[in-house]
């Protein structure tokens, strides 16, 4: 099975037995983290970054692990999340394959990964074990809570099941929901994974491994993170040098189809596949409109992007007005990035300006 823990990744040990939303219970399980910055005496300036389904707990590096983190442009001395200000803990997802405990994790009472006898993972769950993170380390009330696509869906579970853990909310890319839109393209995810003959009912090894059904998922995850705009304006028409092989006349032809060829094949191993079932389908589950109305937030500021399909804009509009309705005071932003989802990992000249101002008024 495949576990991926990060190079300095700390461990928040969750209460044993530790009980999931469906009643299910399981021993031992642990949250992985990573800090930045240094926590002052009150415990009042700590920052909660809550992952998205592929991300690891490793943001940004640190002195453990000095390798750059997947949101290294925004973390760090002097940088728009100011770890000369702010004492920033990531936490990598519950159910996820990344040093948290997931369907890849040993099973203590077996001895074996627990594969498909996982407990039912939601969001609230990832939301729930992110409180434990905070305990652990001393913080009553994370005084901004950060969250981007299924990070963000948990941010707001957190807002709603735990309002007590949380004053401010940067909720990212993200939604109350799931749509049907999205959910087709998990659910084709899903199926893909299912269909290859090497998955094997969820008991497949490093050795026997569902490569072709984890290839074919992370391709069209990546289809959905991007806009339309972006791909044509990074690849056109552009046809491969080779001509296409003689025993393979439906073979890759186009820069595009070997862009996503090589993505898909530097994830395929660094992700378990049981893993990216659960964590799917938690976010297709997701359903909290009428609770976000009730939140007890001090403030919120709610980013979108123009051109995300896989998470539209007005998700992120109905989230800040859903805020608002609460009373929060609340700051929608809608960017015109041609980056689509993944904007927030990429589109820095945009993102960056949007969290600095907002945590510089706090």
């Amino acid at each position: 099975m495949m576990e991926f823990t990060p190079a300095g990744s700390l461990f928040a040990p969750l209460p044993s037995p530790y009980t999931f939303r469906d009643g299910r219970s399981i021993e031992g399980a642990r949250i992985a983290y990573e800090t930045w910055g240094t926590l002052n005496a009150q415990a009042s300036n700590a920052i909660l970054i809550l992952t998205g389904l592929s991300a690891n707990a490793h943001a940004a590096a640190t002195d453990a692990n000095p390798s750059p983190g997947w949101w290294e442009p925004m973390i760090g001395s002097g940088k728009a999340i100011d770890t000369d200000n702010w004492f920033v803990v990531c936490v990598n997802s519950l159910g996820s394959c990344k040093g948290s405990t997931g369907p890849a994790s040993m099973n203590p009472d077996t001895g074996t990964p627990y594969r498909l006898d996982f407990p039912n993972l939601t969001i609230e769950d990832a939301a729930d074990s992110a409180t434990h993170v905070l305990e652990h380390l001393g913080i009553e009330t994370a005084q901004v809570v950060i969250g981007a696509s299924m990070g963000g869906m948990t941010a707001l579970a957190l807002a709603c099941d735990h309002p007590h853990r949380v004053r401010h909310l940067i909720d990212v890319s993200a939604a109350a929901t799931a749509l049907p839109f999205s959910i087709a393209v998990r659910s084709l995810q899903r199926e893909a994974i299912r269909l290859d003959p090497l998955w094997d009912g969820g008991n497949y090894t490093d050795e026997s491994y569902p490569e072709s059904g984890m290839r074919m998922a992370r391709k069209l995850g990546v289809i959905s993170y991007r806009s339309a705009i972006e791909w044509d304006g990074r690849f056109g028409r552009v046809r491969l040098d080779s001509d296409t092989d003689d025993d393979d006349p439906f073979g890759m032809e186009f820069a595009v189809e070997s862009y996503l060829e090589g993505h898909a094949r530097r994830f395929v191993r660094y992700f378990d596949p049981n893993s990216y079932l659960f964590m799917s389908r938690a976010m297709d589950w997701f359903e909290r409109i009428e609770d976000l109305q009730r939140v007890q937030l001090d403030s919120a500021l709610v980013i979108g992007v123009q051109t995300d399909i896989l998470f539209p804009v007005q998700q992120q509009e109905q989230i800040a007005e859903l805020l608002a309705s609460s009373g929060a005071p609340t700051q929608f932003l809608s960017l015109p990035s041609p980056q689509g989802h993944d904007a927030f990992l990429v589109d820095y000249d945009r993102f960056i300006p949007a969290v600095r101002d907002y945590l510089h008024r706090l």
